[in-house]
């Protein structure tokens, strides 16, 4: 089970790759919209071993350029409201606001939610 977190910007997004028990398989990295690294991103998430499933959030029109790419590539992608995403682990006393973290707590809501994403 391999969970593909996308922190989405405009132009450019951030993408992390998380398996339970906290196992990181890719730490954060930086995928901008273009073909060809859209092109890289599908190829190396298909080369996954395991069932997996892409998660981003609802990024008004910004998750379109990659969440369509991916999609027509034929992939499993679940777009979920941000409100979901942020209100699902509340424990942590210290709140980090990056896109690296980002990245990562959609790939911690993708596993703890996986039965019910959507696509």
């Amino acid at each position: 089970m391999n969970a593909v977190g996308i922190d989405v910007s405009q132009g450019k997004s951030m993408v992390t790759v998380r398996q339970p028990l906290g196992k990181v398989i890719v730490k954060p990295y930086e995928v901008l919209h273009t073909v060809s690294e859209l092109e890289k991103l599908a190829e190396f998430v298909k080369s996954l071993s395991g069932e997996t499933r892409i998660i981003m959030e609802n990024t008004g029109v910004y998750y379109h350029p990659i969440g369509d790419y991916l999609h027509e590539a034929g992939m499993y992608v679940s777009v979920v409201n941000s409100k979901e995403i942020r209100g699902y682990d509340n424990d942590t006393l210290r709140k980090v606001k990056s896109d690296k973290a980002d990245a990562r707590e959609i790939a911690r809501y993708g596993l703890a939610k996986w039965e019910e994403l959507r696509r």
